[in-house]
């Protein structure tokens, strides 16, 4: 691998490193007032009129970053599956472009 491939990589994962730090804070400047106004895209929520398992869990996903689990579990009961879960990837993910981009010198 030449060095201009190896820059690229390490610029690469930087970046990627960055935006993936950066992503529950940009969650959370998302209002929870605004997403409410928003019309659902649900396709069982819009044919049948029926809340699916997964309706809500965006605002519930939101207000449980905005440290509101009240509000969280009222707009869906399976967060408190969903959100460990994407902590957890969260976390393997910036751990694994961490290494990356330390081990790509």
């Amino acid at each position: 691998m030449n060095s201009s491939n190896k820059n690229y990589n390490r610029a690469y994962n930087k970046l990627l490193l960055i935006i993936i730090l950066f992503s529950p804070i940009f969650l959370y400047l998302i209002p929870l007032d605004w997403l409410n106004k928003q019309h659902t895209i649900c396709l069982i929520k819009n044919i049948f009129g029926i809340d699916c398992f997964g309706c809500g869990i965006t605002r519930a996903v939101l207000s449980g970053i905005h440290l509101n689990f009240e509000k969280a579990i009222n707009y869906n009961k399976m967060v408190v599956f969903v959100l460990p879960l994407l902590v957890y990837v969260w976390m393997k993910t910036s751990m694994s472009f961490y290494k990356k981009t330390l081990t790509s010198r």
